[in-house]
């Protein structure tokens, strides 16, 4: 499967998602209440919680090319007023994003997109562990009755096929169990390409983990219409 050949060559990499780079709970409160991504228009009254990891947070890229603010315009160009706030921690993990959670739904939330575990997978942690702290995370966003949709990500094989397995499956699981919106694959965009070489040499960075700005156009054209979906079902 060309997802798993993508996965195989990052974790040959030496970066893990950004897991050098760690974010105090104080400077994730920073940015949380003060940098939304991109935020144009004070009259914006739909805010989207975007809480993940160095895929998320845009690790690599300038403050405009990331995920957060590349998904903002793309919506915006879909006529919908939305802010989309960068709830992203390099490095992070199910359970750092479980440890958080509960004080990254500050008022203004109305919709989040969980995007963990791929950190998870790149350190062969177990998957029951991740489902759990996936779940805790759902159930945290969805007792305060917040719309949520669950981002998988492929594991790799180098735990072998059935941890893989098992690894991809946790996700459509939680989403049924929670009864959440799922998008399967956060890279789907760019694993859609289908060329190898391409993708290494047109949309990822120079490790070989994180996607460039063309990467990232990619992932948001694929995902945001899911994201819409999730977002016009709530209201």
């Amino acid at each position: 499967m060309v997802s798993v050949t993508i996965f195989a060559f990052r974790c040959k990499a030496a970066i893990r998602f950004g897991a050098t780079h760690f974010i105090s709970k104080i400077a994730f409160t920073f940015l949380l209440t003060l940098q939304p991504a991109m935020a144009n228009d004070a009259d914006d009254d739909v805010f989207v919680l975007a809480f993940g990891d160095s895929l998320t947070q845009g690790y690599g890229l300038p403050a405009s090319d990331g995920f957060t603010p590349q998904l903002q315009a793309w919506l915006h160009a879909q006529g919908r007023n939305i802010t989309v706030i960068n709830g992203g921690v390099s490095g992070d993990t199910t359970a750092g994003g479980a440890g958080r959670i509960d004080w990254s739904l500050t008022d203004e939330i109305d919709a989040v997109i969980v995007a963990l575990g791929g950190n998870d997978a790149l350190r062969g942690l177990p998957v029951n562990a991740a489902r759990s702290n996936l779940d805790s995370i759902l159930n945290t966003i969805q007792a305060r009755n917040i719309p949520v949709i669950l981002v998988g990500i492929h594991a790799p094989d180098n735990f072998g096929a059935t941890y893989a397995d098992e690894f991809d499956a946790m996700y459509v699981e939680l989403a049924k169990a929670r009864n959440v919106a799922l998008f399967t694959d956060f890279l789907q965009g760019i694993i859609e390409t289908g060329d190898r070489q391409m993708i290494l040499r047109t949309y990822l960075q120079a490790d070989a983990l994180h996607p460039n700005a063309e990467g990232v156009k990619l992932i948001v054209a694929r995902m945001g219409p899911e994201i819409l979906r999730m977002l016009t079902s709530a209201q």
